[in-house]
């Protein structure tokens, strides 16, 4: 039985983008079309353009989680806010995206990873703008939490996109680009908030996804999602401009169309039955889940987010300075990760992320316990800044080595097809919520012990030591059927 066969008798989906058939060109025409095009043929290029335009969605995502730190006091005192009232605007992209985490797998399921890509772009558009117009609270909230929707279709869609179309040897690398472009967003925002009004920096958080929209129209979907909804032609034809025109694609085919078939055997889609294979295969599915929820728990969040205060607790006067410095440092650390990932591996460079983590929050949290019980005028005390800082900026080095990028990559590869839908959602959803957890206490727990706070930060990135240890496999040089097939 073939694998189109399997697919007859049941509502064959469609994709809610079709860029029409310019890539089902084949390599022996000869056309003013196909000399016009070449560039677009070869086979990096052509998955490079694809990555380069879907990373558009994580620099919108960066910028709404580095928005915050620029404009709080400009944004309190233009609309009379209190500290309580832009801790919870801050707060409700989290929630947003929550919302958007739940949804992300099944819109990328049923109508593809181009379409919910499209989806998320409209609700950020119409975020920015109502923040940018906001007179009181209620545009203000409106519009963050619009974003945060967007933002959490992104997180969970953009990942599998990259990982789907990317050739083995290449997958790690840009997988990573999806963090890179967040750390790059991040610092677009820190940097245009130091010489533009906060409304005007909510207009140009519009640019991004305006950009993606019409970018989505020139690039294939992915082969392997084509591939489930048995859509054999565009599937094959999509893959044929990934790997070049000249490429014979055969084996992968047959690879796809194998893995593709063992999966439909099993394949219910109900609810309860997925959700039940999910709970009882913690092998693989699991270890998704576990990295995103610790990559959040090690507090990079109420660093980034509260930036600024934090560097004025570490004794820094040019608070925003720094932090846009500690923006460039993450973007050149996460740009070092992504040509390292293929060449080291996912598990290696996770150790040493989440060593590195541990033994910068022990030095922060070490110099904080000491600034509580030495005098403010003595010189030990401005040593002891120093020195905080010092910790702060390694630990968001260190972060960015590894345990930023690579907990995206990794769900991405481990997720088999029949419920990656569900089972991404969940991974999404779980590090969205611990995300917003972080945020929200963040403060809160500044203000009860700074000290503490990094000790509780400390003790989970040295638990990701052991989880990355234990359970999180190597994923390197294999293709995704090889990965899925790992785990039965």
């Amino acid at each position: 039985m073939s694998f189109r066969d399997e697919e007859e008798g049941r509502d064959i989906r469609k994709p809610f983008l079709h860029t029409g058939s310019w890539y089902r060109m084949g390599s022996r025409q000869s056309s003013s079309v196909m000399s016009s095009a070449q560039i677009i043929r070869d086979n990096s290029v052509s998955v490079f353009l694809c990555v380069l335009i879907v990373a558009l969605g994580p620099i919108q995502f960066g910028f709404t989680c580095g928005y915050s730190s620029p404009t709080q006091s400009a944004i309190i005192r233009d609309l009379g806010l209190s500290l309580s009232e832009f801790s919870i605007f801050g707060s409700l992209s989290n929630v947003g995206a929550m919302v958007g985490a739940i949804a992300s797998g099944q819109i990328a399921e049923y109508i593809g990873r181009k379409g919910s890509l499209m989806i998320a772009s409209i609700p950020n558009i119409i975020g920015w703008l109502a923040i940018s117009f906001a007179k009181d609270s209620s545009f203000l909230f409106m519009g963050r939490l619009l974003e945060g929707f967007g933002v959490g279709v992104i997180s969970y869609t953009v990942p599998v996109y990259i990982a789907e179309i990317s050739p083995q040897n290449m997958r790690g690398g840009l997988g990573s680009v999806n963090q890179l472009s967040v750390t790059l967003g991040i610092l677009l925002a820190y940097v245009l908030g130091l010489f533009v009004d906060w409304r005007v920096l909510a207009v140009l958080g519009i640019f991004p996804c305006t950009i993606l929209i019409p970018g989505l129209f020139f690039i294939p979907e992915s082969p392997r999602w084509l591939a489930k909804m048995g859509m054999t032609e565009d599937f094959e034809a999509s893959l044929q401009v990934l790997r070049g025109f000249d490429t014979d694609i055969s084996v992968e085919v047959n690879e796809i169309k194998i893995c593709g078939i063992n999966k439909q055997e099993n394949y219910n889609p109900v609810f309860r039955s997925q959700t039940k294979k999910i709970l009882v295969s913690f092998d693989g599915r699991m270890v998704g889940i576990g990295l995103l929820v610790l990559q959040q728990l090690s507090g990079i969040n109420a660093l980034l987010f509260y930036a600024s205060n934090i560097f004025e607790a570490a004794g820094i006067s040019s608070s925003n300075i720094a932090t846009v410095g500690l923006g460039v440092i993450q973007v050149i650390a996460t740009g070092v990760t992504t040509w390292l990932v293929d060449k080291a591996g996912r598990r290696l460079l996770l150790i040493v992320s989440s060593s590195g983590m541990t033994l910068s929050l022990l030095l922060v949290s070490a110099a904080f316990y000491l600034k509580d019980v030495t005098s403010e005028d003595s010189r030990f005390y401005s040593i002891l800044g120093i020195l905080s800082l010092v910790g702060v900026v390694a630990m968001v080095i260190a972060f960015s080595l590894g345990v930023g990028a690579i907990p995206w990559v990794i769900m991405s590869e481990i997720l088999p097809v029949n419920i990656k839908g569900l089972a991404g959602s969940i991974a999404t959803l779980a590090n969205w919520l611990v995300s917003w957890g972080i945020t929200m206490t963040a403060n809160l727990l500044l203000s009860w012990s700074k000290g503490g706070t990094f000790t509780i930060y400390t003790m989970t990135t040295a638990f990701t030591i052991v989880f990355v240890t234990l359970w999180v496999p190597e994923t390197k040089g294999r293709t995704l059927e090889e990965i899925q097939r790992s785990f039965r």
